[in-house]
């Protein structure tokens, strides 16, 4: 297929499809129809608990509170991606271009309704392999030093998310937050989008599973852009997920493209990843 396909975007967990703001403009100016779209449990589907504001701050309610967004599964998620797809393309398959934590819904989507995807490309994201969920790839070894484990709050089994403290004011905190997720990005504009953050990512959407087959998502085509200073998914685990899918479907191999960048290329270097990412068909 032609590089004609609309372009989706989505976002990772805590983010919304504000992140692909300075994206989205390079890939129109190069003639490609192209949108973001919010994950479930995200952005205008976000609902914040309690403790993010209010007064006076309570760090127990950080560490205890269930989550409003304890109840968005992977089969939630899945459902939005594919009524959000339908309706951008009209029932054409789209080139679905998926970060992080929103790697595993494009996977249900692909496997479920191939015919909607033209193309999967996976930016730094959890591509799990068939029947693994994503939140196993964060206790394997090659994901020991990753920055984000050491700043979630309280026991996601109780609340229902990976919680960020995004209320506290603790300065180092706030640094380490920096340095997991915007390592290579101008600090102002690292400040304007943590602001932008939302404290909870679904647990339900690590955890679920999904069941690959050669004629499911093994029939996609997908790319994979791995970014070698991420500290949120580690190039180890990047790296992983790329040869157990290839290993899977070896007559649909991955494509890999290398970005020199942290896990937020879509900030530090968004025209350098248009320009790879508005090929793609």
């Amino acid at each position: 297929m032609s590089a004609t396909s609309t372009l989706v975007f989505v976002h990772g967990f805590w983010h919304g499809s504000w992140c692909w703001s300075e994206v989205v403009p390079h890939v129109v100016a190069a003639g490609r129809l192209a949108v973001a779209v919010d994950m479930a449990g995200h952005g205008l589907y976000a609902r914040r608990p309690q403790w993010f504001t209010e007064q006076p701050y309570n760090p127990e309610a950080v560490r205890t509170e269930v989550s409003p967004v304890a109840d968005v599964s992977l089969d939630h998620a899945a459902e939005l991606l594919t009524s959000q797809i339908k309706r951008i393309g009209g029932g054409e398959p789209v080139t679905v271009v998926a970060h992080s934590a929103a790697g595993p819904v494009l996977t249900r989507v692909a496997q479920r309704t191939p015919e909607l995807v033209a193309h999967a490309v996976y930016l730094s994201a959890y591509m799990p392999a068939s029947g693994v969920p994503a939140a196993a790839y964060t206790r394997m070894p090659e994901a020991a030093d990753d920055q984000v484990a050491p700043l979630l709050q309280g026991d996601p089994a109780e609340t229902g998310a990976l919680r960020l403290d995004l209320a506290t004011d603790d300065a180092a905190y706030r640094q380490r937050l920096y340095e997991a997720f915007y390592g290579d990005v101008d600090p102002i504009l690292a400040d304007a989008a943590t602001g932008l953050l939302t404290p909870d990512g679904p647990i339900g959407i690590m955890l679920g599973t999904t069941t690959l087959t050669d004629d499911g998502w093994g029939s996609v085509r997908r790319t994979y852009l791995t970014c070698t200073r991420d500290m949120a998914i580690r190039p180890g685990v990047q790296a992983k997920f790329i040869s157990e899918a290839d290993a899977a479907f070896p007559d649909n191999p991955t494509s890999v493209v290398a970005l020199d960048a942290s896990h937020s290329p879509f900030l530090s270097m968004p025209g350098e990843l248009a320009g790879i990412i508005t090929p793609l068909g």
